[in-house]
Formats: structure tokens, sequence, C-alpha cells
């Protein structure tokens, strides 16, 4: 599987069809895997969050999700296959559980997101299985919450999880739970995706989105946001320029 690198996070360069392949390959394996959507945010966070690099490097898939990660490939001379949103992502294994039976879990959001985003799937996917759907624990909790949490889980015995408890918590309670999930097959965070099933959040326009331009719409109707898109763009450009131009320096020298 070809890989791309960008500051230091590897990238599975996969278009749509070969990655629910590998999906399909894990949910048939009867063993744990773990997949994690990248988005500029990620590295971002990843370049000074050692742990939470290594938990991104580590995952059995990492998909390439945002424009930005397109055009640091570009600066490298790469060309990322597709890029891959969470919430499409989510949709597409959505589908394939209801085409194969595999149970899913949805763990995470506010209040009742998970709920609503629950009952919004049942009506686009009526045969899809849905074991569970909860808030879950809020960070930080204790061992005996996340305990509960577990034989909750583990007493529904669902195939497929789905964690939004926004990065890099999500992952971080991925890595650290997934093998005390052993009905689990495929873990993935999916951050603000149950805002958007559930109805709460509206997604950007198609064009806006092919033209990588999601972030621009959620300034727009979630200006609070500002500090986290200043980031995901400019901060994430910044240190992709950043490399980009050390690499070509130690190449003159």
């Amino acid at each position: 599987m070809k890989q791309i690198e960008i500051l230091g996070i590897k990238i599975d360069n996969l278009n749509l069809n070969e990655l629910l392949y590998e999906i399909d390959y894990f949910l048939r394996s009867n063993s744990g895997h773990y997949l994690v959507t990248i988005n500029p945010e990620f590295i971002v966070e990843a370049d000074k969050n050692f742990k939470f690099k290594i938990i991104l490097n580590e995952a059995d898939l990492r998909v390439a999700d945002g424009f930005g990660l397109i055009l640091a490939a570009c600066l490298k001379g790469q060309i990322i296959k597709q890029r891959i949103s969470g919430a499409d992502l989510t949709l597409e294994i959505c589908k394939l559980a209801e085409q194969n039976n595999y149970p899913i879990y949805l763990l995470g959001g506010f209040g009742d997101t998970a709920k609503l985003a629950a009952n919004n799937l049942k009506h686009r996917f009526p045969k899809l299985n849905i074991l569970g759907a909860e808030e879950g624990i809020i960070y930080p909790f204790f061992d005996n919450e996340n305990s509960q949490l577990l034989a909750r889980i583990n007493k529904a015995k669902p195939a497929i999880i789905f964690v939004a408890f926004g990065a890099p918590k999500q992952e971080k309670w991925i890595k650290e739970n997934l093998a005390r999930m052993p009905s689990i097959c495929l873990a993935m965070g999916v951050g603000g995706t149950f805002d958007f099933l559930a109805g709460k959040t509206p997604r950007a326009p198609h064009f806006m989105r092919n033209l990588g331009l999601e972030w621009l719409f959620r300034l727009i109707i979630e200006p609070w946001r500002v500090k986290r898109i200043f980031r995901a763009v400019f901060v994430f450009l910044w240190l992709v320029i950043k490399e980009t131009l050390s690499i070509k320096s130690q190449v003159v020298k």
C-alpha cells in the first residue's frame, strides 16, 4: 500500500473503492482495527503532541481528509488519489454495514446528538443494525465510568464503533480501549460528523467542498471556530512550506 508522508504523518494513498475494500477485509477478520481520517488540524496538533503522532501513525488505515493535504502533497511532488472526508466515509461504511449486516454503535456528541444521528441513519439505511447510540463519557473521566461504558458496548457486541469525542481525545480513547472491546473489528473517530447526521450543523455546499473551501463555510456559520480554522489553514500551510524549504536547502547543500 503506497503511503505519502506529510510533516511526519503517514497517509495511505487510496481512492474510495480501495479504502472500502480494506475496510471490508477488516470487518471480515474478526480482529480489532482502527482508522483515522487525517486533516490539517490533526497534523498541526501532532506536530507538538508526540503521543498523538504515534497514535496516528500506528493506525491500521490513515485517510486523507482535507484539501490542505492535497496541496501539501503537491508541494512534495506527489499526488493524493482522492480526498475522503470523515462525514462521507461514515455514510459509505454505514452503507457497507447495511449490505453485510455489520452492527454499529454510535458513541459521543453532546446530549441527544448520537440518538438523532442514529434515527436519521435508519431513515437513510432502513436495514442498518444500530445497537447503541449515546453521548458516552466526557473527558476527563473516572476509570469506573469508562468500565461501565465498555460493559454497555461489550453487551451490545457491535462490529463497528464510531467515536465522536473530538480529536485527539477520540483517537486516544480508541487506542487505549480497542483491545477491551473484543467484538469491534473497526473503530473510527468521527469528530463533528454526528452533528451533520443529526441535522444540527449544515455541511458546506458541494461546490465549496470541491474547491477546498469547506473551512470557509464553517467559519461563516460558526465564527467561534476561528482559532481552529486558523491553525488548520494558515499554521498548517506555514509548517508545510517550512518543511519544503528545509528539504530543498539540504538538497542544495
